[in-house]
């Protein structure tokens, strides 16, 4: 038995040609027939999350592990308006989700019924694309429009860059009649996958100019990991004229990589910033995280900046965009690893050294810096075992991370695209629920607490390990400028508070663990670890005052070099 929408269970044949395989539902009624059709479908995975906005980053977090569409279904009016977040997060990380809203019948919108809001085109400014099927299917030929939006919505959420689309699904009433399930053979249209390639004329002519540039920069922002990109990109920095910089969310690593760019810029002073400013600088992958490197790019002159993008975005972060090339990274590297090195230039070395000297600086520093912020993650970070994908939540958790060497063993993701708190745990939830490996989020305080209905629901793995470092508050408003010198401080930017996370914690029956200080970290760390068999969250708490003035002094320090 199904429902007897003929619309929706071809909709559902298409959703499983298409490979979707997980669909996330939230609770009403109005999606009744949705949920019906998806439920009794055998090649779909179907979870229910009550909380809208923590199933949108639920499915997220899938789809960025994955790199599959995911299906979320909501009912109608404001449930759909909570999938907000998740959605303007997955279209700026280009993740495909697939958003059903139930909806009231057309004649009904701003009659006075519950549960009706103006839902068509309602993400309109966010989604690669929003889509309404017919209202009522009375012929062949609403059926064969049907089918068609339904195969283009799908389409374009996985034409690069990938990213969610929106279809709205109005339903009149009955909606939990049921039929017997008969073949559907709905019409399926296929799109093509194409490479784009440059002309063999542009192509020697781009090699012609990196091979006049004795000064050049590779930048790279988030990335998924990619071994052939990352072979390639360290075979272009045994030149001595390249310098690469990468972040934790680049996924890229390699020995003459340069790391922590806050740490390495910070030591750079005025009058020899002219030295480390490239001719060329290549930029690749999504949002920059550092303010100092994008601070540091503007404010050094003019140089020619290359952005490689398979879409042909034009991403003009540093205000000095010259060329954008059309191409997956990989392959357009793979045609300047064939160029001779430039054995003339010292610039790598320059940096090189440079970032010796800061990693330098940073070890002595932590050896005489007392229990904060700083201590736990770097006590965080060594003890994270081998092969864990780990999800960095926002604000202070995603910089303080950048502070630390890369370790190549590990995955690293964050919400980026916007770079807000409010679906990190959710996100790391979804994570761990699609992959086997250890997903361990950490996150700050607020970040869980916003995110606590992560934890309302019965698709948990055991795999996932949540660290919430507690510092009372918004630690990022006590060293970012401007805020922590106004009264308005610990109330309005940095919201203090006294609440720990075992309450949440008790309420939905996870284990539970805290500590506050350096060895009884260290310790809980080793158990917190080894425990295979159930999710888990760990509290450190930290003083909210020093861990600001650590920070602030640490980067002081690095000036002094």
């Amino acid at each position: 038995m199904t429902t007897d929408k003929q619309g929706i269970n071809h909709l559902v044949k298409i959703c499983t040609e298409k490979g979707l395989e997980k669909v996330i539902i939230s609770p009403g009624s109005r999606n009744a027939p949705l949920t019906i059709a998806f439920n009794r479908s055998p090649l779909i995975d179907c979870l229910s999350i009550v909380d809208e906005r923590s199933a949108g980053f639920f499915g997220l977090g899938i789809a960025q592990q994955s790199q599959k569409p995911v299906g979320l279904v909501s009912t109608s009016g404001s449930a759909a308006l909570n999938y907000a977040p998740a959605i303007v997060e997955a279209y700026y990380q280009h993740q495909p989700l697939v958003v059903m809203t139930a909806d009231r019948p057309h004649e009904w919108i701003d009659q006075g019924e519950s549960q009706v809001i103006r839902q068509k085109g309602i993400f309109s400014n966010y989604i690669k694309g929003s889509f309404e099927i017919p209202q009522d299917i009375t012929d062949k030929d609403d059926l064969w429009y049907h089918d068609r939006i339904i195969s283009e919505a799908f389409n374009l959420a996985m034409t690069a860059p990938m990213g969610p689309v929106h279809i709205n699904v109005p339903f009149k009433e009955p909606l939990y009649q049921e039929v017997e399930e008969v073949e559907t053979n709905p019409k399926i249209i296929s799109k093509l996958k194409t490479s784009s390639i440059l002309d063999a004329a542009i192509i020697k002519e781009l090699k012609e100019e990196w091979k006049s540039y004795s000064k050049k920069i590779i930048l790279a922002g988030v990335l998924p990991k990619n071994s052939h990109l990352n072979d390639l990109i360290n075979k272009l920095g045994e030149d001595p004229s390249v310098v690469v910089l990468t972040e934790t969310t680049s996924n890229l690593y390699g020995k003459r990589f340069i790391q922590c760019i806050d740490k390495v810029i910070a030591t750079i002073q005025v009058e020899e910033e002219s030295k480390f400013r490239p001719q060329l600088l290549v930029t690749i992958g999504d949002r920059i995280i550092s303010k100092m490197v994008k601070a540091f790019m503007r404010k050094n002159g003019r140089f020619e900046n290359w952005h490689i993008d398979e879409s042909g975005h034009a991403l003009d972060t540093f205000q000095n965009l010259s060329k954008i090339i059309p191409l997956k990274p990989e392959d357009f590297f793979a045609e300047l690893v064939k160029i001779e090195t430039n054995t003339d230039s010292d610039f790598r070395n320059l940096w090189v050294d440079r970032y010796c000297i800061s990693e330098e600086m940073h070890m002595r520093y932590l050896k005489k810096t007392e229990y904060s912020d700083l201590k736990v993650f770097e006590a965080i970070l060594e003890k994270l075992p081998t092969g864990v994908n780990l999800q960095m939540a926002n604000s202070t958790p995603v910089r303080y991370v950048q502070l630390f060497r890369q370790r190549e063993d590990l995955t690293f993701n964050s919400n980026r695209g916007t770079s807000g708190i409010d679906g990190c745990t959710s996100t790391a939830a979804g994570a761990a629920y699609i992959q086997d490996d250890l997903t361990v989020l950490v996150t700050g305080d607020l970040g869980f607490f916003y995110d606590s209905n992560a934890l309302w629901n019965a698709h948990l793995k055991p795999n996932l390990k949540i660290i919430v470092i507690n510092n009372s508050g918004g630690g990022i408003f006590r060293f970012i400028d401007g805020p922590s010198t106004l009264p308005e401080l610990e109330e309005f930017f940095e919201t203090s508070h006294n609440y720990p996370a075992e309450g949440i914690a008790r309420s939905f029956n996870i284990l539970y663990q805290s500590c506050r200080d350096l060895n009884s970290l260290i310790e809980q760390l080793n158990k917190f670890f080894s425990l295979k068999d159930r999710p888990e969250i760990l509290e450190i708490f930290t003083p909210n005052e020093k861990n600001g003035e650590i920070l602030k002094n640490y980067f002081k320090n690095l000036k002094r070099q």
